[in-house]
């Protein structure tokens, strides 16, 4: 990658392509193209904290680049309903409420639902579906039908003035999917036909090689676990996962048992596709929540979200002892029906830890298969690239490491390595002629939401990871500054340390030496005593208990 600079003014005709998010992230999924003056932006989507992230809710791409722009944005096109990849809009709606929306039916059904929770009321969805062709603005969009592990994925072809781009979406090549749509690889032929200048494709799962499994591959593991589960049987999965879901009420069916649904984004969403036709429920599977105790254990499933360990989501509520109507113990099973999110393996495992302690069988990826990836791998991204022969390269939606390797597969297939652009957030690729050249860079850094709070939250978080990692300390003084004495404590307490309030004992005497001949030396202000208990206090904890606790002085006169 060349030197970071800022990219220069936009020639006429010449298409600039700004990855927002979702390059050395799985998540925040964003692009933002612009030719003469009009800008038109592919998902806008969220990533979720890791542990370095205390108290964060949600982190947004760089949704700030467009803050003097909005009245150039004439179109936001979404590639599929996850939330990485449309769990941003409402923070851009609330920018702009009219920009135009277009995606798939089911896609725009899950937004719809996501934009009445954040209270924008007035909005402008457009359905479209694959084969569709669209002319808005300086752009040409034409979508395609790809297979995903949500129904309705389309990818979508661009064409403009500057050139041409095919943007993958997520997408892999299961070539009997459950649904029955597939990839249109024959669609993507014609398109290697007409001309691909730059191809801007899906790198999750570069680094695996051969093709993705099939979701029917799947069946006789949750077979098996329907047979061997004797008492509660919880599935945790992703609350978009229709096609799992399925999967899993078909099995219910056929072992005799009712369907509850557990968690708010699970009851909307699974009720969205049942009413679009994408989740076929047979008549008198489902129950409600309220209903599950008049059966036995063995003749109910629990779909739970929660499948990453989030916190307050209800398989972590559950492994905590915590859920109001759900329990488990010795007999019962849990499915965990998804794939680890790089970030999230630390919860998932805990949550995993709780459950199987409270007695339950836990199943996962790690010891079944019980889940298939959702992405291409390497064989499917190298056929994409034979059959495409794209003059550029972009990988995205990955880590550094599934970039590079999409990157390295693209070179295998005769894309020359000048055209291949391994990039990051922000960085500016202009498209022109059939060249793409990276030509600077632009603010792409995390947003942060915090409850109500959207920003650089940054400073805060810090605070939050020194309370968690290495504790808290407080201590309070009251001083006579007339008399230059102590008239009580220091009083000290902590959090977050494993010691006995005597260890500190010796702390509290060093403080007090130290303020005493502060005040001898002449200080009689309490902001500058206070920054004499932090030296004293910090510097005892540091020798005595290799920590670097928050301290928080006070010292307050008669």
């Amino acid at each position: 990658m060349s030197e970071v600079k800022t990219p220069p003014k936009l020639a006429p005709g010449t298409l600039r392509v700004i990855p927002l998010g979702g390059l050395r992230d799985v998540g925040r999924n964003m692009t933002a193209f612009e030719i003469d003056g009009q800008i038109a932006i592919v998902d806008c989507g969220v990533l979720f904290p890791e542990d370095d992230h205390p108290g964060v809710d949600l982190i947004l791409p760089g949704l700030d680049y467009l803050n003097n722009r909005l009245d150039d944005i004439v179109a936001l096109v979404l590639t599929h309903g996850h939330e990485d990849h449309i769990g941003a809009v409402p923070y851009l709606l609330k920018r702009r409420n009219d920009i135009p929306v277009y995606g798939s039916r089911l896609t725009l059904a899950f937004l719809a639902a996501k934009l009445r929770e954040h209270r924008i009321r007035e909005f402008e969805l457009d359905a479209v579906e694959e084969g569709d062709i669209l002319e808005i603005g300086n752009y040409e969009f034409e979508f395609l039908a790809v297979n995903h592990s949500i129904p309705d994925a389309l990818a979508v072809f661009i064409r403009t003035k500057g050139g041409t781009v095919l943007h993958t979406g997520d997408f892999k090549m299961d070539q009997l999917p459950l649904d029955g749509r597939i990839t249109d690889l024959r669609g993507f032929a014609r398109l290697g036909e007409e001309g691909v200048d730059l191809f801007l494709v899906d790198s999750t799962n570069a680094e695996t090689p051969g093709f993705t499994t099939h979701e029917k591959d799947l069946e006789p593991a949750i077979q098996r676990v329907f047979e061997s589960a004797k008492g509660k049987l919880i599935v945790a999965s992703f609350a978009s996962h229709v096609h799992r879901i399925q999967q899993i009420m078909d099995m219910a069916v056929k072992h005799d048992r009712k369907v509850v649904y557990v968690g708010r984004s699970m009851v909307r969403n699974m009720s969205t596709a049942r009413d679009l036709g994408y989740l076929k429920v047979p008549a008198g599977t489902l129950i409600e929540m309220k209903e599950i105790d008049r059966y036995p254990d063995d003749k109910v499933v629990i779909v739970s979200t929660g499948s990453q360990g989030e916190p307050l989501a209800a398989l972590s509520r559950i492994a905590n002892r915590d859920h109001p109507v759900v329990e488990v113990g010795p007999g019962d099973t849990v499915l965990l029906a998804s794939s680890l999110i790089p970030g999230n393996e630390n919860s998932v495992y805990r949550v995993i830890n709780g459950l199987v302690k409270l007695g339950a069988t836990v199943v996962h990826k790690g010891n079944a298969l019980v889940h298939v990836s959702g992405h291409a791998s390497a064989g499917e991204l190298l056929y994409c690239y034979n059959i495409l022969r794209p003059k550029n390269v972009m990988p995205v939606h990955g880590e550094v490491r599934h970039l590079v390797a999409n990157g390295a597969l693209a070179e295998s297939t005769g894309v020359p390595k000048d055209n291949v652009l391994v990039i990051g957030d922000g960085d500016v690729v202009d498209l022109k002629n059939g060249k793409a050249k990276h030509v600077g860079s632009v603010d792409a850094s995390y947003i942060f939401v915090d409850g109500s709070t959207v920003g650089d939250i940054s400073e805060s978080i810090m605070d939050r990871r020194i309370l968690g990692e290495e504790g808290f300390v407080s201590v309070i003084t009251v001083v006579d500054l007339h008399n230059r004495t102590i008239v009580s404590g220091p009083e000290i307490q902590f959090r977050g340390l494993a010691e006995d309030l005597s260890a500190f004992d010796e702390a509290r005497g060093r403080v007090e030496e130290a303020l005493q001949e502060a005040m001898r030396d002449g200080v009689n202000d309490t902001q500058r005593l206070q920054q004499v208990t932090r030296r004293a206090v910090g510097q005892w904890v540091s020798r005595r208990l290799r920590r670097r606790p928050m301290i928080v002085p006070v010292v307050v006169t008669t």
